[in-house]
Formats: structure tokens, C-alpha cells, sequence
């Protein structure tokens, strides 16, 4: 599974991809992987009151990588053991469950329950 970015023939870059660009409104052409990039925690939250399925306590950053030049950020889950600061480095790195598919109110068929969590780098 990758982690992709969007980028436009312009350079910008935008997560999750748009069809077209946010910034100068030409189409999205290409992806960009990022699940090999390391990223910059801009700012990072612990939720104590989480959604159905989802871990107590749930610890989720901002975080913004760098490209080619132009940045783009996400946001996600940390890792269990992951504790960071503003400016720390972090990569992401799968996971089969971000959350509890029994725990959802939707069928579990119809969800897809993998993506990514950060750890520090």
C-alpha cells in the first residue's frame, strides 16, 4: 500500500489527492509515494474521547513532508509508543487496522480499516 500524494504540472502537491490542484487549479496528473519520506510534526493531540473501535488513548499528528521542494502535510494516528514535540521527525508506517472493524456502525465489508501512523524517524 502506498501513501500518495497528488502533484499538478505546476509542482504543488496536495493530501489527500483533489482532482484538481487547490492551489492553481490545474488537474492532478501524478502521485507521489510518501510512504518512504520522513515528515515534520507541526503540531500533535491525544484523544481521550475516541469513536467506536478507535484505541483510547488516540494520539494524532500534523505532519508535514517535503518533496522536490514544495511541502504537503497529513494527518494521523502516532504509533502506541510514539511520544514526540513540535519539530520532531517521524515516518510513516502501516498498519492492517487503524481501528476495530467489529466495532464500526457500518458493515465491515463496506470500510477499509489499513492506512498509516507515524513513529519517530
Amino acid at each position: 500500500m502506498t501513501l500518495d500524494a497528488h502533484r499538478c504540472p505546476n509542482g504543488h502537491l496536495t493530501y489527500p489527492g483533489h482532482e484538481l490542484c487547490p492551489e492553481c487549479g490545474e488537474e492532478q496528473t501524478e502521485t507521489v509515494d510518501l510512504s518512504d519520506e520522513t515528515a515534520e510534526v507541526v503540531t500533535w493531540t491525544t484523544s481521550t474521547a475516541t469513536p467506536p473501535g478507535v484505541r483510547q488513548p488516540n494520539s494524532l499528528a500534523i505532519v508535514e513532508f517535503t518533496v522536490a521542494g514544495e511541502s504537503v502535510r497529513a494527518i494521523g494516528q502516532l504509533t502506541e509508543d510514539t511520544e514526540v514535540e513540535i519539530g520532531d521527525e517521524v515516518r510513516p508506517v502501516y498498519a492492517e487496522e487503524l481501528r476495530d472493524p467489529d466495532a464500526g456502525i457500518r458493515e465491515a465489508e463496506s470500510q477499509e480499516w489499513d492506512g498509516y501512523r507515524f513513529e519517530s524517524a
